[in-house]
């Protein structure tokens, strides 16, 4: 999988950057995912992911993680047209993109009483599931979504 790393805050080591990249690789293969899948994550502090929040989601304060999801299926769909169908089989498969606040990944991890690392790819995985059409608005989703991410993480070595 191609995941494009921005790290806004500077502040992320580039061995921090890989773990998070391990982490997510293993979470693509975990779910079976084609290897030309791409996506991106963008670390910001809490004054940036307020925005965004607030922007996108009406929620004025600042939160751990976003993900924009660029296969959510939507009222706004356009009818894919069968000439355009071979052309988008040759192009890799776009997951979208998850926004972590670092400083808010920080506080949690204080908070819950496990490290940053294993607070940051809880995160990345979260959102990562997110981006791959999981959620948890429903208690049977929120199941679903939290018992492959606990799968996930433990399987990867990342426990509480």
């Amino acid at each position: 999988m191609d995941i494009t790393f921005i790290d806004e805050t500077e502040e992320l080591s580039e061995d921090k950057i890989k773990e998070i990249d391990g982490v997510l690789q293993f979470a693509a293969d975990y779910l079976k995912l084609p290897k030309d899948t791409e996506m991106s994550v963008t670390f910001m502090d809490n004054a940036a992911i307020r925005v965004i929040n607030r922007d996108y989601r009406g929620k004025d304060a600042a939160t751990d993680v976003i993900s924009f999801a660029l296969e959510e299926e939507g009222e706004d769909e356009v009818p894919i047209i069968m000439d355009e169908l071979d052309e988008m089989e040759q192009m890799p498969r776009n997951l979208g993109d998850i926004m972590i606040s670092t400083e808010r990944a920080a506080e949690q991890a204080e908070e819950y009483g496990h490290s940053f690392d294993r607070e940051l790819g809880f995160l990345a995985v979260h959102g990562f599931l997110h981006i791959n059409g999981y959620d948890h608005m429903t208690p049977e989703d929120e199941k679903e979504m939290f018992g492959l991410q606990k799968e996930i993480l433990d399987a990867y070595g990342l426990k509480r």
